[in-house]
């Protein structure tokens, strides 16, 4: 007799959910396939951002995200994931196996799956997040294994980090390409990818941010005009190695400490292009401390408690990115 397998529909719902990961300019790169009895992942290169993602790196990070959003809302279905990370040599595209066994639901993981809801990449200036210690100390918690690292950049040497995003933009400057696919996944037309309009931010607005990509500006109304600067803390996530096995891992991690801050009642936003860049990535890696190879930059903080909550960012429907291949149903 076959072992008890999640429904299909249990196998939708968790997707449907967990394809909320954030990935660069929401392109969102992946594949699922559903057999009897795994759940598969695979980067789809059909969706890379190629201009700022000449090697893949990134779109294995949002990869990794969207395996460990998979994972927490399986587990709040009821479900404990099992993952094999590359389990073809010869397919660099096949990132992942997924098993399941059944298990009981804790409140922990049900806040968890709550808060991949609850999440939004916040371009605005944001005020000082509270209990920030104790918080950035559980951020490390998700870093026992796996050589991942999740550092938070002192106080002392923001303005550094500010610098170096002006010059990664500096570098870009007569970049026509770059340019051209930034325009185009920032585009008001595109339905169920990139970066709605509500999303970007003013050039006042932007005035107020030190460190953040430089999106086009949209025309509307200042917001949040009670912050006059940004507070956010900035966390770096690294790892001891380039390889496919660590970026993907770093995409992990970066999820979790996406949702505990979310769950925490925090605002975050994820920023790539200081680390796009080698003169970047050398920048970062000399304002943390040991050997550590710098993959992606977050800001954490609070936004104000009467702003609205924007509205969610579009996301392609499950169809599309996942295939069923099973027969037992």
């Amino acid at each position: 007799m076959p072992a008890i397998q999640p429904r299909c529909e249990v196998i939708v719902d968790a997707l449907q959910l967990a394809c909320r990961a954030p990935s660069l300019h929401n392109s969102q790169p992946w594949r699922w396939v559903a057999t009897d009895d795994t759940v598969e992942l695979f980067a789809d290169p059909a969706r890379l951002v190629r201009s700022a993602d000449t090697t893949g790196r990134e779109a294995l990070i949002s990869c990794g995200a969207v395996l460990d959003h998979f994972r927490v809302a399986m587990a709040a279905s009821g479900w404990r994931a099992a993952v094999q990370r590359f389990p073809d040599p010869a397919d660099p595209l096949h990132l992942a196996t997924i098993t399941f066994t059944a298990a009981a639901v804790s409140d922990l993981q049900r806040r968890r799956a709550d808060a991949i809801l609850l999440r939004r990449s916040d371009r605005l200036p944001l005020t000082a997040p509270p209990g920030w210690e104790d918080l950035a100390s559980s951020f490390r918690q998700h870093t026992t294994s796996g050589g991942i690292r999740v550092d938070v950049v002192a106080d002392e040497f923001r303005n550094s980090v500010a610098e170096a995003s002006d010059l990664v933009e500096a570098l870009r400057v007569y970049d026509a390409e770059y340019h051209s696919e930034l325009s185009w996944w920032t585009a008001g037309f595109v339905s169920h990818e990139g970066i709605p309009q509500s999303s970007l931010i003013s050039a006042a607005e932007s005035d107020r941010v030190d460190v953040g990509r430089t999106f086009p500006v949209v025309a509307q109304a200042e917001r949040r005009t009670e912050v006059d600067h940004d507070q956010s803390k900035i966390l770096a996530i690294s790892t001891e190695e380039d390889s496919s096995h660590s970026v993907l891992h770093c995409g992990e991690v970066l999820s979790a400490v996406l949702l505990d801050a979310a769950a925490a009642g925090l605002s975050t936003c994820t920023f790539s292009h200081i680390t796009e860049v080698p003169t970047g990535r050398d920048i970062i890696a000399a304002l943390i401390p040991g050997d550590a190879i710098p993959q992606t930059l977050v800001r954490v903080g609070l936004a104000p408690a009467l702003d609205a909550t924007p509205p969610p960012t579009p996301r392609r429907p499950v169809d599309e990115v996942l295939q069923l291949h099973r027969g037992r149903e």
